[in-house]
C-alpha cells in the first residue's frame, strides 16, 4: 500500500510537501505519481518519477511551482508544493504502478488552499 501524508490548509501563496510512503514493497521499478481531484470534479494527473525515479514530469497547471523529490532509504515520494492557488484545492492522491495487477493507490489527503 501507499500512504499519503502532509495535507492541510495553506493561505494563497503558501507552500506544503506531500508524503507518500510505499508499505510492503520498495518503489523501484514502480511509477509513483501523485493525482488529484477536487470537488465535482475528476481526477487528474498532478506529476510522476518514472520507474528509474527520475525524469519528472508535471501538469501544465502545477510547473514551476511543484517540485518531486524522493528518499529510497524511506521509501517516500515528496511533492513540494509551491505558491499554492485556490484552484490547488482538492484531495491529492498517490499512485503507485508497476503493472495492471500491482497499482496501489492511497487513501488521498486533503489539500486546501484559501484565505
Amino acid at each position: 500500500q501507499v500512504v499519503e501524508s502532509g495535507g492541510g490548509l495553506v493561505q494563497p501563496g503558501g507552500s506544503l510537501r506531500l508524503s507518500c510512503a510505499a508499505r510492503g514493497f520498495t518503489f523501484g521499478g514502480y511509477v509513483m505519481s501523485w493525482f488529484r481531484q477536487a470537488p465535482g470534479k475528476e481526477r487528474e494527473f498532478v506529476a510522476s518519477f518514472s520507474s528509474g525515479g527520475s525524469n519528472p514530469q508535471y501538469a501544465d497547471s502545477v510547473k514551476g511551482r511543484f517540485f518531486l523529490s524522493r528518499d529510497n532509504s524511506k521509501n517516500t515520494v515528496y511533492v513540494q508544493m509551491n505558491n499554492l492557488k485556490p484552484e490547488d484545492t482538492a484531495v491529492y492522491f498517490c499512485n503507485a504502478r508497476r503493472s495492471a495487477t500491482l497499482n496501489y493507490w492511497g487513501q488521498g489527503t486533503q489539500v486546501t488552499v484559501s484565505s
